[in-house]
C-alpha cells in the first residue's frame, strides 16, 4: 500500500520528498500561530498594554492545554506512520478507531476540569490584580474551542502520516483567514472587547476541526474505519496508548515548563508580561517552521522504519540536520536585526511604556534568536525517537531542556532579573541537544530497524 501510494516517504529523492512534504505543514503551523497573534495585535494595538498582558499569558495556558491533545494526537501519528509504511491497512485502520475514542474521552475530561479549576489556575498563574477580570474573561470563551483544537490535531496527524499534508493547510488557511476578520468585527465594530477576540478564534477552530473531519471520513474512505475494525482489542489500545501518552508526556512537560515560567515573568509586573507576550509571538513564528521539519522527519523516519529502509534513514537523518542548521541561522539573522520593528507590531505606539516594553522584548529576541540552532536540532531529535518506537527518549530530552530551564530561571531571576529566565532558555536546548546526540552515537546500531 505505501510503496505505490502518492504519500509514501519510503521512495524518491530524499531532501526534495523531505522539504516537499514539510512545506504545508510549516506554512500551516504558522497560519495555526495567527489564531493567537491576530489577538495579540488587535488587543495590542486597540485594547492596550493590560489586555496584551492578559491575552498573552492566557495564550501560554492555551499552548499548555493544548500540547496535551497535540501530543496525544502526534504519538498515534508516529504508528500511523509506521503501520502505512508496513502497508498493513486493517491495523491501521483499528488503530485509527482506538485512538480516536481515547482521545476524544481525554479531551473531554480536560474540557471539564479547565471550566472548574479556571479560578485556582489565575491564582497559580500569580496573574496581578488588575489583569485578572480581563484574563478569566478570555479564557472562560477561548476554553469552549478546546474540542475543536482535538478534531483538526486528531485529523491532521492522521492525515500527515500517510503522507498528506496539503490538506490541513487548506482547512487552516481558511479558518486564519475567517480568524482575522471576525476579530476585526467583534473587536472594532461590535467593542466586544477580549471576549470578542476569545470568541473569534473559537469559531474559527470549529470550522477547521470539523472541515477535516468530514473531509476524511468523506473524501478519504480508505481511512475510515469499518465495523470490523471498531472491535476493542487491549493489544492495540495498549500499543495506542503507549505511543501516545509518552509523546503527550513529552509536549506536557515541555509546555508546562514554559506556564511555569510565565508565572515568574508575571512577577515581574505588566510591562514584562506584555513585553514576552509579543516577543514570545515573535519567537514561535520565527522558530515554527523548524518544529513543523522535525514534525515532517519523524513521519519519514517512521514511515521507512516500517518498511525497514536502515539505510534511507541514515541519508535523511544527514539531510535533515544539515537542512535546520542553514534555516535557523538565517532565522536567527533576521530575527536579531529585526527584534525592534518586530516588537513594533504588537505594541500601540501611543502606549506610554511602549518604549520600556520594546526594550525588554528586545532583549529577550537577542539571546533566544542568536541560538535556534539549538532548538532546531531539538525538534529533530524529538522526532527521531518518536519514530523509531523511543518516545520515552523525547521525554528525556524535554526534561533536560526544560527541567534546567525552569530551574536556572527561578536561580537566576532574583539575582539578575529578568535576564537570568531568558539566557536559561538556550543553555536548556544546548544541554537537551548534547544528551540527544550521546544517546544517538552510542545506540545507533540498536535504533535503525535491522
Amino acid at each position: 500500500m505505501a510503496s505505490t501510494h502518492t504519500g509514501s516517504l519510503t521512495t524518491g529523492p530524499i531532501t526534495k520528498s523531505l522539504i516537499l512534504f514539510a512545506l504545508p505543514m510549516m506554512a500551516g503551523n504558522l497560519l495555526q500561530q495567527l489564531y493567537n497573534v491576530t489577538d495579540t495585535i488587535i488587543v495590542g494595538r486597540f485594547l492596550g498594554a493590560d489586555t496584551l498582558a492578559a491575552v498573552g499569558s492566557a495564550y501560554t495556558l492555551m499552548t499548555f492545554l493544548t500540547s496535551i491533545l497535540l501530543g496525544l494526537c502526534m504519538g498515534s501519528g508516529a504508528l500511523f506512520s509506521i503501520r502505512w509504511g508496513e502497508g498493513d491497512q486493517p491495523g491501521l485502520k483499528s488503530g485509527i478507531f482506538h485512538s480516536f475514542v481515547f482521545i476524544a474521552a481525554v479531551a473531554v475530561v480536560l474540557n471539564l476540569a479547565v471550566f472548574a479549576l479556571l479560578d485556582p489556575i489565575l491564582v497559580l498563574l500569580q496573574v496581578p490584580a488588575r489583569i485578572i477580570p480581563l484574563m478569566r474573561t478570555y479564557l472562560f470563551c477561548i476554553f469552549f474551542g478546546i474540542p475543536a483544537v482535538f478534531l483538526y490535531n486528531y485529523f491532521a496527524a492522521l492525515l500527515r502520516a500517510v503522507g498528506n499534508s496539503m490538506v490541513p493547510l487548506v482547512f487552516l488557511g481558511v479558518s486564519a483567514v475567517l480568524n482575522i476578520i471576525l476579530d476585526l468585527a467583534f473587536v472594532l465594530l461590535c467593542h466586544w472587547g477580549v471576549a470578542g477576540a476569545a470568541v473569534a478564534t473559537v469559531i474559527a477552530q470549529y470550522v477547521s476541526g470539523i472541515g477535516i473531519a468530514l473531509y476524511t471520513l468523506l473524501c478519504l474512505p480508505y481511512l475510515a474505519p469499518r465495523k470490523a475494525d471498531c472491535r476493542w482489542d487491549r493489544r492495540v489500545l495498549s500499543e495506542i496508548v503507549s505511543f501516545s501518552l509518552l509523546t503527550c508526556i513529552q509536549q506536557s512537560i515541555m509546555n508546562f515548563g514554559i506556564l511555569m515560567v510565565q508565572g515568574l515573568v508575571n512577577s515581574f509586573g505588566e510591562v514584562v508580561m506584555a513585553a514576552f507576550a509579543a516577543a514570545v509571538k515573535i519567537d514561535s513564528f520565527a522558530y515554527m517552521p523548524v518544529q513543523d521539519f522535525g514534525n515532517a522527519f519523524s513521519t519519514f523516519i517512521a514511515q521507512n522504519y516500517g518498511a525497514h529502509s536502515q539505510e534511507r534513514i541514515r541519508k535523511g537523518t544527514r539531510s535533515a540536520v544539515v537542512c535546520a542548521v542553514v534555516f535557523c541561522l538565517l532565522v536567527s539573522t533576521v530575527v536579531c536585526l529585526f527584534a525592534a520593528p518586530l516588537m513594533g507590531i504588537f505594541v500601540d505606539p501611543a502606549d506610554p511604556a511602549v518604549a520600556e516594553i520594546t526594550a525588554v522584548g528586545v532583549q529577550y529576541l537577542w539571546i533566544e534568536g542568536a541560538c535556534y540552532c539549538g532548538i532546531g536540532i531539538l525538534f529533530l531529535l524529538y522526532g527521531f525517537y518518536r519514530a523509531v518506537r523511543r518516545p520515552a527518549m523525547s521525554v528525556v530530552l524535554t526534561v533536560c531542556s526544560l527541567g534546567t530551564r525552569v530551574a536556572l530561571a527561578y536561580a537566576l531571576a532574583p539575582v539578575v532579573g529578568v535576564w537570568g529566565i531568558w539566557i536559561s532558555v538556550p543553555i536548556g536546548w544546548a544541554l537537551a541537544d548534547i544528551v540527544g546526540a550521546v544517546y544517538y552515537f552510542s545506540r545507533r546500531s540498536s535504533l535503525l530497524p535491522g
